[in-house]
């Protein structure tokens, strides 16, 4: 994919990322919670909400926090669709936690939530909402369930930067939020996450977990006159290079983001057409939500027709692709979780999706041009003759 003409990702700079690399080399630290640490995760507490955002590694270092924090163990389980990347079902398996699968809305790709009381049970000890392409799930329904199962909500909002659900920013509604700054990601530091945390009275632990189970961050303000080993934690901290990169992007964001929901919604209009047709069905974003342009994705009527389409696509130089292979068919799926119910519609939707091009800088022409291909490709006549 890496020399079509149109590629399914390009990473996106804004000018200033080597700059601030420079000045943490001037500050003479490049390990984790320096001083452009601080900046982004003041930055993200301000847009965020959350009581505390730690920068982490990764988006799966957050998420394996949060199932620290939530105190997830043997014996619990973790509710969760199985439309999403692996890490989402690893953090709570690591704890000794059963993944408890369900089903995904055609409209979103999200947790279809009227699954979710069947799927509950005594053991339910966490529910984890994904927002798929940075669309908001529905996190009130999904509050009310948890509380009346007196189960913590832990949202995956890897793909949910800079988007919101009724003002409230994604990863700060439940008690915990994971966010990624992957290479894929709406704002990027090549890899990098963040946990946010929105229970004040988890901040404290939250902080030694992040610094190897010591109390460093406590003798680092001064509040201590030396640190030691208080609790369990592993090393999860966000360096200060890769800190100094997303600093940047964070400065950008609006744009950033503004740049990347003008191509969606390009996109979108360009497939009005289709969609009335019969022959795609582009996403829906619910009322009340503010997504951030992650991606673009269509369901076809079925995956014959995706495979032939992608092909299509690739031989104009157009880089089209799938994603997730849902996790409960997955052989460690199988073996660590349980699926509530066939799940039939989750493999059905994974089997006729396809995501487009999007990127910062990927100019309307060749929006347009996808616009035409597409729409070339799945025309009556095409479809008919299988070319």
């Amino acid at each position: 994919m890496a020399d079509a003409q149109t590629p399914f990702n390009r990473p996106y700079t804004v000018g200033n990322e080597l700059k601030y690399v420079a000045e943490a080399l001037d500050h003479g630290q490049l390990s984790g919670n320096g001083a452009i640490t601080r900046r982004c995760a003041e930055w993200l507490e301000q847009w965020s909400g959350s009581a505390r955002v730690l920068l982490t590694h990764s988006c799966t270092g957050a998420l394996e926090m949060a199932g620290l924090l939530a105190e997830i163990g043997p014996g619990d389980e973790v509710v969760m669709p199985s439309f999403t990347f692996p890490s989402t079902a690893n953090a709570f398996v690591l704890r000794g936690a059963t993944p408890v699968f369900v089903d995904v809305c055609a409209e979103t790709l999200n947790m279809d939530c009227e699954q979710l009381e069947a799927a509950v049970g005594p053991r339910t000890r966490a529910i984890v909402p994904v927002h798929y392409s940075g669309i908001a799930c529905d996190m009130e329904t999904i509050g009310a369930v948890a509380a009346g199962a007196g189960a913590v909500v832990i949202e995956d909002a890897a793909q949910g930067v800079m988007a919101s659900r009724f003002d409230r920013a994604l990863g700060s509604i439940g008690e915990l939020g994971a966010l990624s700054f992957h290479e894929t990601k709406t704002l990027s530091s090549g890899e990098g996450g963040a946990l946010l945390v929105n229970d004040p009275e988890l901040v404290a632990r939250a902080e030694i977990l992040l610094e190897k189970g010591t109390d460093r961050a406590r003798f680092f303000r001064g509040e201590i006159d030396k640190y030691s080993w208080i609790d369990i934690g592993s090393s999860f901290l966000m360096s200060e290079v890769t800190a100094a990169f997303l600093y940047a992007q964070l400065e950008a964001a609006d744009r950033i983001v503004a740049q990347r929901v003008a191509t969606w919604e390009r996109y979108h209009e360009g497939f009005a057409a289709l969609e009335s047709a019969g022959l795609v069905q582009r996403p829906l974003v619910p009322k009340g939500c503010r997504h951030n342009g992650q991606s673009y994705w269509l369901l076809l009527p079925s995956a014959e027709l995706r495979d032939v389409l992608i092909a299509g696509l690739r031989e104009r130089g157009i880089a089209a692709l799938f994603h997730y292979v849902p996790l409960h068919g997955t052989r460690a799926g199988r073996r660590w979780g349980r699926p509530v119910g066939d799940l039939s519609r989750t493999d059905e939707l994974a089997a006729s999706m396809v995501r487009l091009p999007l990127w910062v800088g990927l100019p309307d022409a060749q929006v347009d041009r996808i616009v035409e291909a597409v729409s070339e490709q799945l025309s009556p006549t095409s479809v008919s003759t299988g070319s």
